[in-house]
């Protein structure tokens, strides 16, 4: 036998209902077996087997008696077949669960997952009690073409290569800490009385103190003093406990502000240029599955205070 394909056509060409019908053959080595299981005649069955061997240049199967035999190239193929077909199956069960299931997976960072859209998620779930939203939590930007994710929630200028984004809101840096410090023997009234009481910062936005500082015009601190936390939930954690002074995206702080967990010492904010955006494939925004939760997240942010 020759091949009938060449490489580059065999990817498009290749006839994926003769594979299953070989797994058959190979399971039953027997072509009339094979053809009840599927339900065909066996003169079907012998087509299907003579075309994928014509296809392939050599034979998979030898006649025995009144049933067939792996030859040593088809026991071979029937390993990487039936792997095949077990992804494909896989494959085909994930994805008719989460067409099943309705199912949004959505990438977000620990903060805003935590600070922002949790608080807020029951009311997308009361609306839409068919959809279940998973998050995926993550600090990277994931691939979308590789990864299992719809949609992503990321901080930054807007702007990242094969994806669209609109955004939620710009970041505005306030300083926060407990109501205790407001109180307590080093009362903080003016940006100058941050000389007394311990800076809090997040290990990845270490530079938010010194641009604060320097936008207010505050000298005579030292912004890289104080403790440093590898998120920045922790820091916030660390300022309602009274352990110094913070500085955050009022955005993410407010419904701890409204009860009285945290408190901003004097509303002087800096306005950034970057911010929160919703972040996915095109055809996402406006997918029957990811579109309702791409906008209602916009809503969101429209009615965020």
């Amino acid at each position: 036998m020759t091949p009938r394909s060449t490489d580059s056509q065999a990817s498009r060409d290749l006839p994926l209902h003769a594979l299953r019908v070989f797994e058959v053959c190979a399971r039953h080595l027997n072509f009339t077996k094979a053809a009840r299981e599927l339900r065909v005649t066996q003169a079907a069955v012998s087509q299907q087997i003579a075309g994928l061997e014509a296809y392939l240049g050599l034979h998979l199967f030898r006649r025995v008696g009144r049933g067939v035999v792996l030859t040593d190239d088809g026991t071979s193929y029937l390993i990487a077949v039936r792997e095949a077909l077990a992804h494909l199956d896989l494959a085909t069960r994930k994805l008719r669960a989460r067409r099943d299931e309705a199912v949004i997976i959505c990438s977000i960072a620990t903060t805003i997952a935590m600070r922002w859209l949790v608080p807020r998620l029951r009311g997308f779930t009361l609306a839409h009690p068919g959809t279940e939203v998973r998050l995926s939590i993550t600090e990277r930007f994931v691939d979308f073409a590789r990864e299992d994710v719809d949609i992503a929630i990321r901080y930054g200028a807007g702007t990242w290569p094969g994806v669209v984004s609109d955004l939620l809101f710009r970041e505005s840096l306030v300083p926060v800490c407990s109501p205790e410090l407001l109180r307590g023997e080093r009362p903080i009234a003016r940006p100058a009385d941050l000389a007394g009481h311990t800076l809090l910062h997040s290990a990845n936005s270490l530079q938010d103190w010194a641009h604060w500082l320097a936008a207010t015009g505050t000298n005579g601190i030292d912004a890289k003093r104080g403790l440093i936390f590898d998120q920045p939930h922790l820091a916030l954690q660390a300022a309602a406990d009274a352990l110094g002074v913070a500085i955050a995206d009022r955005s993410l702080v407010e419904a701890e502000i409204a009860s009285g967990r945290l408190a901003t010492p004097f509303d002087v904010k800096l306005a950034r240029a970057e911010g929160y955006y919703v972040v996915g494939p095109a055809a996402a925004r406006d997918s029957l599955q990811v579109g309702p939760f791409w906008h209602w997240l916009l809503a969101q942010a429209v009615t965020k205070s």
